[in-house]
């Protein structure tokens, strides 16, 4: 009983009854807002969640403030040509100026114009030497313009005594899809 009694006299004065109010309002305040800032967030997060999805849907490139700026590839996105021998020619001349564009070389190269694993894909495998920075932009040349190209396998092998200067060697298959005979 004695318990009761003081539990009473803390509920029914007024100013322990005030702190308790106070105490809960705003623990009340801090939960409503933490609420809201998640709300916000959340928000936040499917919107650029959104604008990417956007961007990759219509292959556009993003605005000065998202990143990239710039007019997307022009062009169609498959291998051009009347038949399947002329659109692999056309894949190893993109390839061979693209690596000449970057300081490149291309010792040799065999056309692949069509696996049975990859029906309706052209393959090119080139040995080239390019530098190190050239390498780089190679790539990005290759994978982000038209038609579209994909590098299926890259082995890069580098001189005796490499120092980040000179010429790596490099085994590059690239392979793009060809839409066929119009």
């Amino acid at each position: 009983m004695n318990l009761a009694f003081t539990l009473r006299k803390l509920t029914t004065a007024p100013l322990p009854a005030a702190v308790i109010y106070l105490g809960l309002l705003v623990s009340l305040l801090f939960t409503t807002a933490n609420s809201i800032s998640d709300l916000f967030g959340k928000r936040a997060e499917v919107a650029a969640v959104q604008a990417m999805l956007d961007q990759f849907e219509s292959r556009r490139p993003a605005t000065a403030k998202g990143g990239l700026a710039g007019a997307a590839p022009a062009g169609s996105p498959f291998l051009d040509g009347a038949t399947v021998t002329v659109a692999g020619a056309a894949l190893l001349q993109r390839v061979s100026s693209a690596v000449a564009k970057f300081g490149g070389n291309v010792l040799s190269s065999q056309v692949d114009l069509g696996a049975p694993s990859k029906a309706g894909f052209v393959t090119i495998i080139a040995s080239c030497d390019i530098g190190q920075t050239g390498l780089q932009q190679l790539l990005y040349d290759l994978e982000a313009g038209m038609p579209f190209l994909f590098v299926d396998q890259l082995v890069v092998q580098t001189p005796a005594g490499f120092s980040g200067e000179g010429k790596l060697r490099i085994l590059l298959t690239v392979s793009g899809q060809w839409q066929g005979a119009k």
